[in-house]
């Protein structure tokens, strides 16, 4: 990510300007962002269309996220598949606490009584005892391909040399748990929770330092709500991400989401999200894509508004008319600046 002189993203907003300029400021940022994101590439001579892949958005092709701790109902390993079943989602990656480890199997069990598949599962750090009793359960439920999604952080480096340093420890920091995943045949993916872990070219970076060392089983899970600073750079992102992206998560974008108490959007209530969408269809991406909770909503509630957000977004990108924008059970927009109660 570029960086100014302050410190802040190349991009971001000045936070000394006055709350009228700094609203019209924003106001050209999303026109920006939103040109950049619907623009169509530019015509080449023999060029092929731009691919349009069957089924991406599909029910199929969709995996529930963060609707394990992350549930006003506090739904428990039975109630949650019977509920992803029920919806027509048929993909969890699953998240934890610490309270969840003794009803670890009773959730595969679960899963796999609704037809559901154990997708993904957010992983430890290291390969500690946490680790371990989960690398045991997957291979004593057979669960094989499961991926592994690890995370990081950091501050960043103030030197070339500290990059490289930080690029072969975080290397050295995962590689266990990629051996140890390879074993049950699963993929750890590096998961962009912000700092410096989080910005996809130091993702690739480390992925390519083990790959030099055999160690091909990494990839990068990419999270639209913790991406808001690559709004304006996410068509040349995703083809940077394209061979190692392994699972796409979308979220309701718009600028500065995280900045203003919209961080988690449903889908079709940012107001760039067709763009994004347009984006990573044409981008001939095939992979899966998550949709998530992560709030304290009901979770079901905010999966169904994702979804029929989903489809709202989608029959534009198949031509059709928009039609009213779908009203979410879980959101209500923020007030307009000089409204009344």
């Amino acid at each position: 990510m570029n960086l100014d002189a302050s410190g802040q993203p190349a991009h971001a907003l000045p936070r000394t300007l006055r709350p009228a300029r700094r609203a019209a400021f924003l106001g050209l940022l999303s026109l920006a962002a939103a040109i950049v994101l619907n623009a169509a590439p530019a015509p080449e001579t023999n060029a092929p269309a731009a691919p349009r892949i069957p089924g991406l958005f599909a029910r199929s092709n969709l995996v529930a996220w963060c609707i394990v701790p992350f549930d006003a109902k506090r739904r428990g390993p039975e109630e949650r598949a019977a509920m992803l079943e029920r919806i027509g989602l048929r993909q969890l990656a699953y998240d934890y606490r610490a309270e969840h480890i003794p009803s670890f199997d009773a959730e595969v069990e679960a899963l796999r009584r609704h037809g559901i598949r154990l997708f993904a599962w957010w992983f430890p750090g290291e390969l500690n005892d946490e680790a371990r009793i989960i690398l045991a359960l997957l291979e004593r439920q057979q669960e094989r391909g499961v991926q592994l999604w690890v995370t990081g952080g950091g501050d960043p480096p103030n030197t070339p040399e500290e990059h490289q340093a930080r690029i072969a420890s975080e290397a050295a920091r995962l590689r266990p748990i990629a051996e140890a995943g390879a074993r049950i045949g699963s993929v750890v993916g590096l998961y962009n929770h912000g700092g410096w872990f989080g910005e996809p070219n130091h993702q690739i970076a480390i992925i390519k330092h083990l790959r030099a060392s055999a160690i091909t089983n990494v990839g990068i899970v990419y999270n639209l709500h913790h991406g808001h600073d690559h709004l304006l750079q996410f068509p040349a992102l995703l083809d940077r991400m394209k061979p190692y992206l392994v699972a796409l998560n979308l979220n309701g974008m718009t600028l500065e989401g995280d900045r203003r108490g919209q961080k988690i959007l449903p889908l079709g209530q940012g107001d760039l999200d067709l763009g994004l969408l347009r984006v990573v269809r044409n981008s001939g991406w095939s992979g899966p894509v998550g949709i998530l909770n992560h709030t304290d909503a009901d979770a079901e509630a905010r999966l169904l508004d994702n979804l029929e957000g989903l489809d709202w977004l989608v029959g534009q990108l198949e031509g059709k008319p928009a039609g009213p924008k779908p009203t979410p059970r879980t959101w209500k927009p923020p007030a307009a600046p000089n409204a009344t109660p």
